[in-house]
């Protein structure tokens, strides 16, 4: 099979699969062993090619690298280059060894079996297929990690012997997305977010402090509705914001999972609770012929008991160990790709964030950042964000049509929601924890403080109630600072006009224009 391919390696191209390269090129790494082998998987975000020229260039979701970075045209060459400048691709992996078989990655490592790219090689051969190659246990050769660190985020890990390696995947062959390190990423963690939450409230008074998260935490809720084009009741809004409360309290299972989903549903006359036993996708229908138009293909029903372990595990183990917001991105993004219930899923995908956040202790004891807000506020980011691997992993998917118009999927697509870049996913929701703090947490805290001490004024000038009070304060607000004609003839009747302008005065001194 082996000799075969090598003669199937593509010379220069300007197109490889309908993605243009910015310049005549030859395809390396993934792209060369995806074309030789047939591979049929989600094409990487970013392709390498090697090219005529002594300068890197990367553009259009392609590197096109220099002639001195090109590889022996072979499966070696190329695995080696792939390992070497582009990380790991999981699903790529797992489809190129179904290509191959055993023997041609056997002949790599008796050819080199202390070559550190040979037994990373043999590891993932082993680690993705469950099948033991026909060679004995490594004797010699330095200890390496599996995933190189430089490239992409891992764990600690855990020493593999027979290969000599540290295996540090941040996952298991039943659910492993991947992130690479980026500058983005760098700056977000360095920049401390969890610190930086712990100071603005370190003086917030005790009773602001738990206004400003009750509220928060009932903007989110009200968000993550939002983003599903809903209004629900308040009680249900009020229920899952407790919900979303006691987030990362409770281990994350199955059954775990399935409480949520009745409070998220709340009334389920006309929804099938409990996991899906059918194909689902996210779209529209036809509205002549009903025929299914999906911009999004959920993972086939016999896939999802694997694929749920695999995330369960997850949180349960590298989660604990990788930083909080890149393990809440794998873990909440690659549960709304599975999609494994009929509904309610965007929803517990938002949530799982919360659950990675707060049993990771990275916001303050009691205060949800309101995320959904932040997403919200960038929805069309966020869409983008999801189509950013849907748009590449939809064409892999063979479906058609049910007699209830539904998709039923008719190959094996499994390895494509265990396996995915989630690189975007990462860097997007670091994005919306970033903006929580830096603008929710202070801005709420803040507006509390002036609303007290507006309230305060108006009580020691006027004996009022608390609701009356409120209800001046938003006749003020709504009116840039001033009380309507409408509310000085009928709610607020009763007061002077010395008084207006005075309770006017309070209103601008305490609150500005920022806050009218």
């Amino acid at each position: 099979m082996a000799s075969t391919a090598q003669n199937q390696f593509l010379g220069p191209v300007t197109v490889f699969q309908e993605r243009r390269l910015p310049e005549t090129a030859t395809p390396a790494g993934y792209s060369a062993l995806i074309a030789a082998y047939g591979v049929d998987a989600p094409l990487p975000r970013t392709l390498s090619a090697i090219g005529a020229h002594h300068r890197i260039l990367e553009r259009d979701g392609w590197k096109i690298m220099t002639p001195r970075h090109a590889p022996n045209i072979s499966l070696e060459g190329h695995l080696t280059f792939a390992l070497k400048y582009e990380g790991l691709d999981l699903a790529v992996l797992k489809r190129l060894f179904l290509a191959t078989g055993p023997a041609p990655i056997e002949a790599i490592v008796k050819n080199k079996p202390t070559g550190t790219y040979a037994r990373r090689v043999w590891f993932l051969y082993e680690w993705l297929s469950g099948e033991r190659l026909n060679l004995p246990d490594a004797q010699t050769g330095r200890y390496v990690p599996v995933l190189d660190p430089d490239l992409q985020w891992g764990v600690e890990g855990e020493t593999a012997s027979r290969y000599r390696l540290r295996n540090n995947l941040p996952g298991t062959p039943e659910f492993c997305p991947l992130v690479f390190q980026t500058e983005k990423l760098d700056q977000f963690v360095a920049e401390d977010l969890p610190q930086q939450a712990r100071d603005v409230i370190a003086d917030v008074p005790r009773d602001v402090l738990a206004r400003t998260a009750a509220f928060l935490l009932l903007k989110d809720s009200k968000s993550s509705y939002a983003i599903e084009g809903e209004s629900p009741p308040t009680d249900r809004i009020q229920r899952w914001g407790r919900a979303i409360g006691e987030a990362g309290k409770q281990p994350l299972d199955e059954d775990e999972l399935l409480r949520l989903q009745r409070i998220v549903i709340g009334n389920a006359r006309f929804i099938r609770l409990g996991f899906r036993d059918e194909g689902g996708f996210i779209g529209e229908h036809d509205r002549d012929t009903r025929l299914p138009l999906p911009d999004h293909i959920s993972a086939r029903p016999e896939d999802l008991q694997s694929l749920l372990s695999g995330m369960i595990a997850f949180d349960q183990g590298p989660a604990q160990h990788m930083d909080a917001v890149i393990a809440a991105a794998i873990l909440a993004f690659g549960f709304v790709y599975v999609h494994p219930f009929e509904d309610g899923n965007g929803r517990l995908h938002r949530y799982l964030m919360h659950h990675v956040l707060s049993e990771r202790g990275y916001n303050p004891p009691a205060v949800v950042f309101p995320v959904s807000a932040a997403i919200l506020n960038q929805i069309n980011q966020y869409r983008d964000t999801l189509e950013s691997y849907s748009q590449r992993l939809l064409p892999h998917i063979r479906w058609e049509t049910t007699e209830k118009f539904n998709v039923r999927v008719s190959n094996d697509t499994g390895d494509f929601y265990r396996f995915f870049d989630a690189t975007p996913h990462a860097e997007f929701l670091y994005a919306c924890v970033k903006r929580t703090i830096e603008h929710d947490l202070p801005n709420e805290t803040d507006f509390l403080r002036r609303y007290d001490e507006f309230r305060r004024h108006i009580e020691n000038m006027i004996e009022m109630p608390e609701r009356t009070v409120d209800l001046l304060f938003r006749f003020l607000r709504q009116n840039d600072g001033k009380l309507s004609n409408r509310a000085k003839e009928r709610e607020f009747a009763a007061l002077k006009a010395e008084e207006v302008v005075r309770i006017e005065a309070i209103y601008n001194d305490t609150f500005g224009s920022s806050f009218g």
